[in-house]
């Protein structure tokens, strides 16, 4: 299979991390992702295991993310290589250490483009160790709403055919 023209993928890619950005903001809910993926899309989430379809995936951005609010993930970078687009980001939890650094985890988003602005996977990579002793530290309590992953998510991590 042939990859897109580079700059559609970068183009959708600048889009998609806007919209993180303004979901970062306040401005736009995490179900405004789901105009980035295809109908029979993956996702890998590192606690929520494999999610695929659209309508599943636009759930479960808002059943993960609710309770978060008040968490930070910015981008630091995106990087494309064919239809392969990586985008690395931060996990920043709110408070700070008595020292005044921040909680953070180190964070990266690996994606498949498929065409038409619209990407057919993506796996989220972060160390889940270092995410629940910061959550120890930190005495950090979740918000209204919310919801646990899996006890026993599927963790398929292969791409689609």
């Amino acid at each position: 299979m042939t990859a897109h023209p580079r700059a559609e993928v970068e183009e959708v890619v600048s889009r998609y991390c806007d919209v993180r950005r303004r979901i970062d903001a306040g401005e736009l809910p995490w179900s405004s992702l789901a105009q980035f993926f295809t109908d029979d899309c993956v996702y890998i989430d590192p606690a929520w295991g494999r999610v695929e379809g659209i309508a599943e995936v636009s759930v479960f951005f808002e059943d993960s993310m609710r309770g978060l609010e008040d968490w930070e993930f910015p981008i630091e970078f995106s990087a494309v290589d064919g239809d392969n687009v990586v985008v690395k980001w931060l996990q920043i939890l709110p408070g700070a250490r008595p020292d005044g650094t921040r909680y953070q985890q180190s964070g990266s988003s690996t994606m498949v483009y498929a065409g038409d602005g619209k990407f057919r996977y993506q796996e989220d990579l972060l160390n889940m160790v270092h995410v629940l002793d910061d959550l120890r530290a930190s005495g950090w309590r979740p918000g209204a709403g919310f919801a646990s992953p899996p006890a026993a998510p599927n963790r398929d991590f292969s791409r689609p055919a």
